[in-house]
């Protein structure tokens, strides 16, 4: 009856062994995926970053890309503890599931507090770089900014075009009698913005506003759903790797 049990723990060790190693497999990959949204998020779409009224939404970014990248590390490490079966290499792989969920966390709660002040913060931000910083000295990067939003989202303004002409450019002789920028244009040839007719320029009710809000909203949904889907992945590595660390150690002795 000893030898049964014996073997029946032996086989319950070789059993948690492998599923172990099927998790860190699962679990690598997610972390690829968790760096390759922070990542893209960055690179594809960094051109609206100047923008947005605070680094919220680019630090949430960076948090995912800081996260992936130990994810698979850990991933690695988690491989190593399993085919060497030590308990200190199990017990940093623990640690470091640990970190990377309190990470996630962090990431979790900035998201959602950026988008609860979304809204307000935004809208105010974005008429007011409009107005006062479009064109002027120092602030190419906002022009980009702001001339990529207008045409890639196809929008003109904060709330509506009429934003324009409070614009410290547009007052300006520098704008050549333009109405709006060139970027509210449906086709952008020099000087289009000098006719602001429907025909001619982007009239979106609600404006880049609502555009932009949309924008933010999605890709907080996508950066907070890779994020969670990583966070159940760990918790059940956690347990398993108690589980795993209590047979190796009852295993020894």
């Amino acid at each position: 009856m000893a030898h049964y049990k014996v073997e029946q723990d032996d086989g319950l060790t070789v059993y948690l062994k492998y599923l172990l190693a099927v998790f860190n497999f699962f679990f690598w990959m997610g972390g690829a995926a968790v760096m390759a949204v922070g990542v893209w998020t960055l690179v594809e779409k960094s051109g609206y970053l100047g923008v947005l009224a605070s680094s919220t939404f680019a630090a949430s970014a960076y948090i995912l890309i800081f996260a992936g990248t130990l994810v698979m590390v850990t991933g690695f490490l988690g491989f190593g503890a399993v085919i060497r079966e030590d308990r200190s290499c199990l017990s940093a792989y623990f640690c470091l599931l640990l970190v990377i969920f309190l990470v996630e966390l962090v990431a979790g709660v900035l998201a959602h507090v950026y988008y609860q002040r979304l809204s307000e913060g935004l809208k105010q931000h974005l008429t007011r770089t409009l107005a006062e910083d479009y064109r002027q000295p120092g602030a190419a990067e906002i022009t980009a900014s702001v001339d990529r939003l207008q045409q890639e989202f196809r929008c003109c303004g904060s709330n509506s075009s009429a934003d324009w002409q409070h614009s410290t450019y547009i007052l300006s002789p520098e704008a050549e009698g333009r109405r709006v920028p060139d970027s509210c244009c449906k086709t952008v040839v020099a000087r289009c913005g000098q006719r602001a007719h429907p025909s001619n320029i982007y009239k979106v009710e609600g404006g880049c506003i609502a555009k932009l809000e949309q924008f933010l909203a999605d890709h907080l949904l996508l950066m907070g759903a890779a994020g969670i889907g990583v966070a159940c992945l760990q918790i059940c590595g956690m347990i398993l790797t108690c589980c795993w660390h209590r047979r190796v150690q009852l295993h020894l002795h």
